[in-house]
């Protein structure tokens, strides 16, 4: 089954276009920019040569996208059929515990869950708004971020505020990256040879925003994220966990608005508020590499937090098989397993230098060595063969 899997910004389009029977990509672009006076595109396929590039008009929109994306899978040099639509929804609350077939219901209980993830629900409904406009007689399919948390159990969800906020407005922990975890964990399980139910991890998704979850008989058991993707790890734009007292003083003392609060949590913390200059970890080793300090600070507190979420997150599990590094940086850069896995000896974790720096690639992923009693794996995460699995398993139960 060819899925076309759709993951869309407030002003972008994400698409692949996956054959669930390889796991081959058939195609797969970018739009960007949208709204904007320049939007733009690139789509490429191994069916091609030279990836098609260019711009749609002025202030285009979502609409617009799919309209180019449609025209270029039917191109004569394509021709690509889709049997489905899966699109990446961020948050499903409660509601959701696994993927959905969108109707009027699901888009109304995705739009109540937009205050909690105000940044993507709201986007994620506007591909879903297009491409149901766009492909009418196509099942749509809604994979959540959130629902492979779901197995949570309240100690690990709730927080330890009034019980009220929980049973009446649904605050508690709902956990995000799920199809990325989900992903590597079925992965990590391979790997090791073991059956998935009875496989004992430690993942951790490390990009921009970076999570990390606790896996016990391959179903997850604690997470790094909360109510919202603000809570956890160190992040590009994203500082995690921080002391909630902060938030009141920068109020009461400083003066500073709700929204102003909201835009520093979100964009201009992180790593790129410790350095001041980039939210990109390779800037940023660069930077240290010359001798740049507020890089080095930046990267070691990073490194730091990390070790310390997954020693926490250690507490819950009752063995452990694993530690997964997934996302941009977890795939790619060494220096960050290695400086992470340093502060983590007391695992069990005897890392291979020689492995790390080549992200295991001779060993199916495996950095650590032979005799060490945890294992340590790089595994390239695949969330959009995830997603397209999943809506795949839901349009076939229909």
């Amino acid at each position: 089954m060819n899925i076309l899997v759709i993951n869309c910004g407030s002003s972008s389009l994400k698409f692949s276009v996956i054959d669930t029977q390889t796991g081959a990509d058939l195609a797969r672009g970018l739009f960007q920019e949208l709204g904007s006076d320049s939007p733009n595109y690139k789509m490429e396929s191994a069916l091609l040569g030279a990836p098609n590039t260019g711009k749609l008009s002025p202030k285009a929109e979502h609409e617009e996208a799919l309209d180019a994306l449609a025209a270029f899978l039917a191109s004569d040099a394509l021709n690509i059929s889709i049997q489905a639509v899966g699109h990446r929804v961020v948050h499903g609350g409660e509601r959701f515990t696994s993927a959905s077939l969108i109707d009027d219901a699901t888009i109304e209980a995705i739009k109540a869950c937009s205050p909690l993830a105000p940044l993507h629900n709201p986007a994620n409904l506007l591909g879903i708004d297009s491409s149901c406009h766009h492909f009418p007689d196509l099942p749509q399919v809604a994979v959540f971020d959130t629902a492979f948390h779901q197995s949570l159990q309240a100690e690990a969800y709730l927080y330890p505020i009034p019980i009220e906020l929980y049973k009446e407005h649904g605050i508690r922990r709902y956990g995000f990256h799920g199809s990325s975890h989900k992903y590597v964990t079925a992965e990590a399980a391979r790997i090791l040879g073991k059956p998935l139910d009875e496989t004992n991890l430690i993942t951790a998704h490390l990009g921009n925003g970076c999570s990390a979850a606790a896996v016990e008989n391959g179903s997850c058991v604690d997470t790094t994220m909360g109510l919202t993707p603000l809570e956890g790890l160190v992040m590009g734009t994203r500082g995690g966990d921080v002391d909630p007292g902060i938030l009141l003083h920068l109020h009461r003392a400083l003066g500073m608005s709700i929204e102003e609060i909201d835009t520093m949590l979100n964009k201009k913390s992180g790593l790129l508020g410790l350095s001041q200059f980039s939210n990109d970890m390779r800037s940023l080793r660069q930077a240290s590499a010359e001798g740049n300090s507020a890089a080095t600070l930046a990267v070691s507190i990073f490194t730091r937090r990390l070790a310390k979420s997954i020693s926490s997150l250690r507490a819950t599990v009752k063995s452990l098989d694993a530690l997964v590094f997934t996302g941009g940086i977890g795939e790619n850069d060494w220096r960050t397993r290695s400086e992470t896995l340093q502060r983590l000896e007391h695992l069990g974790i005897v890392i291979d230098p020689e492995a790390n720096q080549n992200a295991g690639k001779d060993q199916n992923g495996i950095i650590s060595q032979a005799n060490s009693p945890v294992k340590a794996i790089v595994i390239q995460t695949n969330e959009e063969l995830m997603i397209a699995r999943e809506t795949e398993q839901l349009v076939e139960k229909q």
